[in-house]
């Protein structure tokens, strides 16, 4: 099993399978403002914590570069930062 979290030029964190994507989180870049707007887990692999591997990592990758503060859109980015209070330092604006 190979977790192997990348990012590409589209603003797309993605988390391969050995060769397989399984996931990915779409974000855009506001004016150094993260939105992430999309995550998605292959429904054959769902129910196995990859959506939450693929958050940590896009979240270290995004803070190792400094790239930017996150302000996450999509559900599942706004429960995983709740549920992981050291990611607070990345958030752009308070969570509600």
């Amino acid at each position: 099993m190979n977790h192997d979290p990348t990012l590409d030029p589209a603003f797309d964190h993605e988390l391969f399978l050995g060769e397989e994507k399984i996931g990915h989180a779409y974000y855009v870049d506001v004016d150094g403002e993260l939105q992430f707007t999309h995550t998605e887990v292959d429904p054959a692999h769902q129910g196995k914590n990859f959506a939450a591997i693929l958050m940590r990592e896009a979240f270290k990758d995004i803070e190792e570069n400094n790239l930017g503060k996150v302000w996450p859109v999509c559900p599942y980015v706004v429960t995983y930062m709740k549920r992981h209070p050291e990611t607070e330092s990345l958030l752009s604006r308070p969570l509600n």
